[in-house]
Order: C-alpha cells, then structure tokens, then sequence
C-alpha cells in the first residue's frame, strides 16, 4: 500500500475538521495514512462548547491550535476532503493536475450553541468517515 497523506479541510478548523481527524486518527489502524486537519481560512479558537460535546458525547478530543491552509500543508497531502459545504472546491483544482485525490463532503456547519446540531453534524461526519476509512483499506 503507498502511503497517504490525508488532509481534512472546513472553513475555520474549528469544528468539521478537526471532528474527522480526531475520528479518523481513533479508528485509523494503518500506519501508511496519516492526517491532519486545516480550515480555509485560520478561525478563532475552538468552542469550549463543541470541544464539551465532541469529548462528552463522542470521546473525541478536538482540543488544539487553528491551523490555516498552508503551501506546505498543500504539498505534503496527497488526498484531501473538504469536509463542508461552504468551501470552494475550485481551491483543490489544481491537486487532480498533481494526481492528488480531492474527496467533498458537504457538511453544514453549526450555527451557535445548538447541541443537538452539533451531535447530528458530528454523527455524520463519523458515518462519512467510517466509509472513508473502508476505502482506504481497499487501497
């Protein structure tokens, strides 16, 4: 299998993506696939709120820095999925010219402090991950 350099991209990197990383990096067992998480644009700080729920609900830990898209982030993934619905999947045009795969989830993001929300959002993204996860594994 060749490696995979998996990359989970949302708008700010405060919710969605950091969602699937923490998920992915809990179920992943192959050490050919690595990921990490980026938003579009570098947001502010997590919600104590949806770090609460994800820990609580889900025994994911989405604590960490923001992390914007970089140059250096786009060179080292070799597959990215934009794990939302309010990001243009134009930005990753250019990743199919380089043989890289772009995978797109439109995922809505949360409005607020509506767990319930966040719950469905998060459940979703687990179920698209669990696909994802199985795919990898044919690779």
């Amino acid at each position: 299998m060749k490696k995979i350099n998996l990359l989970f991209v949302c708008r700010y990197n405060r919710f969605r993506s950091r969602i699937a990383l923490a998920y992915f990096n809990k179920i992943n067992k192959n050490k050919s696939i690595k990921a990490k998480s980026a938003g579009l644009i570098k947001g502010n700080p997590l919600s104590p709120f949806t770090i609460k729920i994800a820990k609580e609900e889900f025994e994911l830990d989405i604590k960490g820095k923001i992390q914007g898209l970089s140059s250096k982030l786009m060179a080292w993934q070799n597959m990215t999925v934009v794990v939302a619905n309010d990001v243009p999947s134009q930005v990753f045009d250019k990743n199919k010219k380089y043989g890289k795969e772009v995978i797109v989830w439109k995922i809505k993001d949360v409005a607020g402090s509506d767990k319930v929300a966040v719950e469905e959002i998060t459940k979703s993204i687990i179920k698209k991950v669990d696909d994802l996860n199985e795919k990898l594994r044919g690779k």
